[in-house]
């Protein structure tokens, strides 16, 4: 995954859009691909027909998800949709906005909580239970997983080491990422990247919900 590792980044805030113009950056190539993409204000990307899904985690502005077809959600910071595959789909903003977007397969696993065109905030996927870590996967196949986690103050994740890259979004409240032994404070709004057998923990200072994207290619 082409993106900087062992520190705390924000995904909004070093692809900051540029006048007149649409920017796209892809951070990992293949099957699961993840493309992060940056709207100037008033701008648009056509709709277009792929044989695929693209699962879309708005950072900040507006977006408008459309179609041909009179299809049109409405997304803000911290929220999601998963689109149609073989039909147009189309991206357009108002103010401006920057956005992360995966690839996924039709046959891929998907968790009936996310439905195709419909509008969700990733951080309502998952609530939180007293002295508990509450786990959903949203998203998989034999490459990629994409989960959801709610964590109550205090609880986390002991050190392990992941079989392949991982991609935090941080998405509610404060956590502490450790990382080849250096602690990092990390909040809403921010990531993390994990390179392939990086010794890491998670533990939650204050209530926290995250994402996680593991890619094994």
């Amino acid at each position: 995954m082409d993106e900087k590792v062992g520190e705390v980044f924000s995904i909004a805030k070093d692809n900051r859009p540029v006048m007149g113009c649409t920017i796209s950056k892809t951070v990992q190539n293949g099957r699961s691909a993840v493309t992060y993409f940056s709207l100037a204000a008033d701008t648009d990307i056509s709709a277009e027909i792929h044989p695929y899904h693209k699962l879309i985690l708005v950072a900040e502005g507006d977006l408008e998800v459309y179609g041909t077809d009179g299809f049109s959600k409405k997304l803000s910071a911290g929220d999601g949709i998963l689109t149609y595959a073989d039909r147009a789909v189309g991206m357009r903003t108002q103010s401006g906005t920057v956005y992360t977007e995966i690839s996924i397969q039709k046959e891929d696993v998907m968790n009936n909580a996310v439905k195709a065109g419909e509008v969700f905030h990733l951080a309502d996927l998952v609530p939180y239970q007293d002295g508990k870590i509450v786990n959903m996967d949203v998203a998989h196949n034999d490459k990629m997983k994409f989960v959801v986690m709610a964590f109550d103050k205090g609880t986390g994740l002991s050190e392990h080491a992941a079989p392949g890259e991982a991609l935090i979004f941080a998405l509610d409240g404060e956590g502490v990422i450790g990382y080849e032994g250096k602690e990092h404070p990390i909040k809403a709004g921010e990531n993390f990247h994990f390179a392939k057998g990086g010794l890491h923990f998670v533990k939650a200072t204050e209530k926290f919900k995250m994402a996680l994207l593991l890619t094994l290619e």
